[in-house]
């Protein structure tokens, strides 16, 4: 599944407002004590998210969502690059309503910002190579269109929102079906949608391209192994990388000739992201 832009945007403003309702509610409980004991309920004053770090920014639908009660400004827009030093958001009104959204606002651009900036170094590696770079279900429950969100801004591809987004037969559905034939053959009667099969070996590329599959998962495989089986197998399925994909070994498997890279770690290791909330 690619998410593309327009339909990434209806579906997260359709789920924000539900998103941030939640992350509110455990965040703040019954109300910001420290501000409502040492500052003036009329209290003004403006403040501007900037980046401490250089970024790939994510997250400004976020902040008009929880700030939707102030004055604020857009420096930039999801996707863009920014400096250190660089305003991304500014906002203008109670200072108490502000501070009592500060963390939950940092907490979300500061996430979304460290996927879509890995995704982009992930995908920066890869270029000049025809492969993709897809995300994973590898995600935090609740976030994961805001996740795989980030990763679109980032550059990458979006694979599989929900199990029931396409079809991926990985070992314990083989155990379980009685062999990749079988499984595949099962699924085929019964769907029309991409079948990929999850494979550790040559033997097993074999089989699950006999059977009709349309892509193979190539499971944790050397950078040697995935090589000789895109040479063999060439023009008969498409082929995906995935397990142990880093950003040190990421060009050379994409340089194997794969049509995708897989990686878990763009959504469940992404370092967030350092930007702070000033007065100004």
């Amino acid at each position: 599944m690619i998410l593309l832009y327009g339909l990434a945007m209806n579906l997260i403003k359709k789920e924000l407002n539900k998103i941030v309702k939640l992350a509110l509610e455990e965040d703040v409980g019954k109300g910001d004590i420290t501000s409502s004991l040492t500052i003036p309920r009329d209290k003004k004053g403006s403040f501007a998210f900037v980046a401490r770090e250089t970024l790939v920014v994510c997250g400004i639908p976020i902040l008009e969502t929880i700030f939707s009660k102030t004055l604020y400004k857009k420096f930039c827009k999801d996707g863009d690059i920014i400096k250190p030093g660089q305003k991304i958001f500014s906002i203008s009104g109670n200072v108490r309503y502000i501070l009592c959204r500060e963390r939950v606002a940092l907490n979300f651009i500061q996430h979304l910002s460290g996927i879509s900036s890995l995704t982009k170094n992930f995908v920066n590696q890869t270029a000049g190579t025809k492969a993709k770079i897809l995300d994973t279900r590898k995600t935090t429950p609740g976030l994961r269109l805001l996740e795989k969100y980030a990763v679109f801004i980032g550059g990458g591809t979006n694979h599989r929102m929900r199990l029931d987004d396409g079809i991926l037969i990985k070992d314990n559905h083989i155990k379980a079906a009685g062999g990749i034939k079988s499984a595949v053959y099962s699924a085929k009667k019964a769907s029309t949608k991409t079948i990929i099969v999850e494979c550790d070996t040559i033997s097993q590329v074999r089989e699950a391209v006999e059977a009709g599959a349309d892509r193979v998962l190539l499971d944790n495989m050397s950078e040697k192994l995935m090589q000789k089986v895109v040479e063999d197998f060439s023009g008969k399925v498409l082929f995906e990388a995935s397990g142990g994909i880093s950003l040190k070994n990421v060009r050379a498997v994409a340089k194997t000739g794969v049509d995708f890279i897989s990686v878990g770690a763009i959504t469940h290791s992404a370092k967030w992201m350092d930007i702070g909330l000033d007065e100004i």
